[in-house]
Parts: structure tokens; C-alpha cells; sequence
């Protein structure tokens, strides 16, 4: 095999990025972690079109930089989906099924709340709409009656 020694080696991740892709690769159990890659970009960039605000801004900085860009990149929508509607908006733009795009976003949230810490995650969660909390793997949180 002939190499170019001149040639720069490939590391397509940082060292946290790659890190984080492990967690999901393994949480996933994903072969590859390219498809963890694949997972986090589809999950963040819809969880980016959710999240506004402070949470959105400490998440960020609690993230490895690529995963960060990949979340602030994306403009919030005017009307937050529910976690339910959030699988199926992902789910639609991907053509896979509900289970497995449910499975990827199981999969990366568990990474994410790795990143943040339970303060920040119950934020995030008083932010979004209701069925976050179960994707994250929390019980759902109900207001006081």
C-alpha cells in the first residue's frame, strides 16, 4: 500500500464529539459511529428547531462544538412540538419508522442529559412541550395541581 506522507490523517471528530458519538453508539447500539453521527445530527438539529432561550444557550456550552453547531445552526419553530409530534417530524424527514427514529432520539438524548446535569435537563424540560421527559428517560413532569 503506498501512502502519502504529506497527506493530513483523517479525524473527522474531536476528541469530545467522538466521545459523545461513542456514548450513543453504545446506547444505541449502533454498528458504526458513523450511524451514531447520523443519530446525533437528526436528533440535534430537531431538538435546535425546539429549544430557545437560556436552555438553549447553556446547552450549547455544555456540548462538544460540533454537536453545539449542529443545535444552534437550526432557527427555533414558532410552535414547539409536543414529544410525541417531535419523533414523527423526525421520523417524516428521514423516511425511517417511528420505532427507530424513537430509538435514535432515546439514544442521543441519554448522551445529552450525560452533557448537562440534572439542573440544567429539568430546564430544559420545563421549556419544551409535554413527552420530552420520557425521551430523555425521565419520568414526565406534571405540574402541581
Amino acid at each position: 500500500m503506498i501512502s502519502d506522507r504529506h497527506a493530513p490523517t483523517q479525524q473527522p471528530y474531536g476528541t469530545a464529539y467522538e466521545q459523545m458519538l461513542e456514548k450513543v453508539r453504545y446506547e444505541g447500539a449502533y454498528p458504526t459511529l458513523e450511524r451514531a453521527d447520523e443519530a446525533v445530527r437528526l436528533v440535534l438539529a430537531g431538538l435546535g428547531r425546539q429549544l430557545t432561550g437560556d436552555e438553549r444557550v447553556d446547552l450549547a456550552r455544555c456540548l462538544p462544538l460540533e454537536a453545539a453547531r449542529i443545535l444552534t445552526t437550526q432557527i427555533p419553530d414558532p410552535q414547539p412540538l409536543t414529544g410525541w409530534a417531535f419523533v414523527k417530524d423526525l421520523a417524516a424527514r428521514t423516511g425511517a419508522s417511528l420505532a427507530t427514529t424513537r430509538w435514535d432520539t432515546g439514544s442521543v438524548f441519554s448522551a445529552v442529559a450525560a452533557c448537562t446535569g440534572p439542573d440544567l435537563l429539568t430546564r430544559i424540560l420545563h421549556q419544551l412541550p409535554t413527552g420530552y421527559a420520557l425521551l430523555f428517560g425521565r419520568a414526565e413532569l406534571t405540574p402541581a395541581a
